[in-house]
């Protein structure tokens, strides 16, 4: 099975607020597959799908990711959807006994992934890791960490449409690149394209660069003490946000982006009557995990 572009536009929803005439939007793309979500679809789609027009007589995807990665549990998915073996590389041996008891991890492994388990030290070096694979399965497509790449970029495109022309700002949250490229690629060229960083990556512009010739972007620190860190101020940020608008959000990225976004409006960042569109990139999966380790830790759920 191919992956396909919706037979029906990805809903945007707007979000109520009263401050200097803005008007604050988030598209839903984390209602575009129930398992494989939001941004991920995207990243996925041409890569999948030209890697089946080649025709490979034994495919195979494989790539890389962490314990909670949304990544992974998107490429499982897909695999499993497209009737593909898939094997993720995963980092940290010591997962490797415990593997039951991560919720992602289990979810790709029900997918029918194989899971090989890595030291960080290796994994560092993905490049060689790359290559040994490559060497070892030829005809097997192998998808770099977070998905993004060429193929990626080319699919984040669909993320764009008619409905999405009229907005000034284009915000994303920002983990490998991949997305904030696509839309700084695509998007109309009056509109200002905003990446909230959530991990403290100093080269994160240039590897955008290197995937976009454009320049309309501005990327903004939203790591809130670190990629994968959970605050209270996030917990209590996320449930106040599903409450009072019926979305849930994650706590690694769109959760973090929202966050920051609603400061920024307070802080007048924004100009009057500014029009913002905000993409909801999906990763709800990592809830459950998220909450998992929030539990351990005697602290409020997320909801």
């Amino acid at each position: 099975m191919l992956l396909k572009a919706p037979a029906e536009p990805i809903p945007i929803q707007e979000i109520s607020i009263h401050h200097r005439n803005i008007k604050l939007f988030i598209k839903r793309e984390d209602l575009i597959h129930p398992q494989i979500s939001g941004n991920k679809y995207w990243k996925l789609f041409y890569n999948i799908n030209n890697y089946l027009d080649e025709n490979p007589e034994n495919p195979y995807l494989i790539t890389f990711g962490g314990a909670f990665s949304n990544h992974i549990a998107a490429v499982s998915a897909a695999g499993n959807l497209s009737g593909i073996p898939t094997l993720g590389m995963i980092r940290g041996e010591e997962l490797e006994n415990k593997w039951r008891d991560n919720p992602t991890l289990l979810f790709a492994k029900r997918n029918g992934m194989n899971l090989k388990f890595v030291t960080r030290e290796e994994y560092r070096h993905k490049e060689k890791l790359t290559e040994f694979l490559q060497n070892g399965f030829p005809e097997a497509l192998i998808i770099p960490e977070g998905g993004t790449n060429e193929e990626a970029v080319e699919g984040i495109k669909m993320m764009l449409n008619d409905q999405t022309k009229d907005f000034d700002y284009l915000c994303t949250a920002v983990g490998t690149g991949g997305t904030v490229a696509g839309i700084a690629k695509f998007c109309e060229d009056n509109q200002k394209v905003i990446g909230f960083k959530v991990v403290d990556d100093a080269s994160l512009e240039n590897k955008i660069l290197e995937l976009t010739s454009g320049r309309n972007f501005n990327l903004i620190d939203s790591y809130f003490g670190g990629y994968g860190k959970i605050k209270d101020e996030n917990i209590r940020f996320i449930n106040d946000f599903k409450v009072k608008y019926g979305i849930p959000l994650e706590p690694v990225y769109t959760g973090k982006m929202m966050q920051k976004v609603f400061e920024l409006i307070d802080e007048d960042y924004f100009p009057e009557n500014s029009r913002i569109l905000c993409f909801h990139t999906g990763g709800l999966q990592g809830i459950e995990g998220a909450n998992l380790l929030l539990e351990k830790q005697n602290r409020n759920l997320i909801i």
